[in-house]
């Protein structure tokens, strides 16, 4: 079960623990995303997802385990919303183009899922962290088999959607999308970069 799914408590009921457990993941995802492994705090994802500190920690154990399952949950939801688009656009009898073009529509549409971006561009640039950097070239290889042997892209086509991948991310983790609309170069290259879907990405970003 992804963070994505995560349903607010009901009436004034107590949140069962698996509930707020999804909520911290949630919560630790935007603030990792935000300020990256080192600059995070458990104090700064407890006070996001309004727990105490200690509940955090007695919970993941520690920062680096906390961040391991934000990545891999950010990895899974990823790789689940490709497979969900590719065989939807398998159904409707799309080419190979067209399926990729699905693809990568749906790794932008991901700009509404809070800091999933941002936090697996911060696991790539933690490589020097060995948990890290081992769990960040294991899920890396696990997107670039997708595309190899279910998407069906070839050299080419892998280096354009990795490339542009790190770019979208790149895009929000400076966020460019502030100044859309304010800087006639920064709203160019927002527009280049995410075409159609470009004011999703920022009112998403915005949000």
């Amino acid at each position: 079960m992804s963070t994505k799914e995560v349903a607010p408590p009901a009436g004034s009921g107590r949140m069962p623990a698996s509930e707020r457990r999804l909520l911290i993941l949630e919560s630790a995802r935007e603030v990792f995303g935000k300020r990256g492994y080192y600059g995070a705090t458990t104090d700064q994802i407890a006070a996001a997802a309004g727990v105490s500190q200690p509940y955090v920690v007695r919970m993941f154990g520690s920062k680096e385990s906390l961040f391991l399952e934000v990545l891999d949950d950010a990895l899974q939801t990823l790789l689940e919303a490709f497979r969900t688009a590719l065989a939807a656009a398998e159904a409707r009898g799309a080419s190979p183009d067209e399926r990729r073009y699905a693809v990568g529509a749906a790794f932008i549409d991901l700009a509404t899922t809070r800091g999933l971006h941002t936090v697996l561009l911060q696991a790539f640039v933690s490589g020097e962290e060995p948990a890290i950097g081992a769990a960040a070239r294991a899920g890396f290889l696990e997107i670039y088999r997708f595309l190899v042997h279910e998407a069906g892209a070839n050299d080419d086509e892998i280096n354009r959607f990795l490339g542009s991948g790190m770019l979208f991310g790149v895009l929000l983790g400076i966020r460019m999308p502030d100044v859309f609309g304010a800087d006639p170069d920064a709203t160019a290259l927002m527009q280049a970069t995410f075409g159609e879907k470009c004011m999703l990405v920022v009112d998403a970003a915005r949000s």
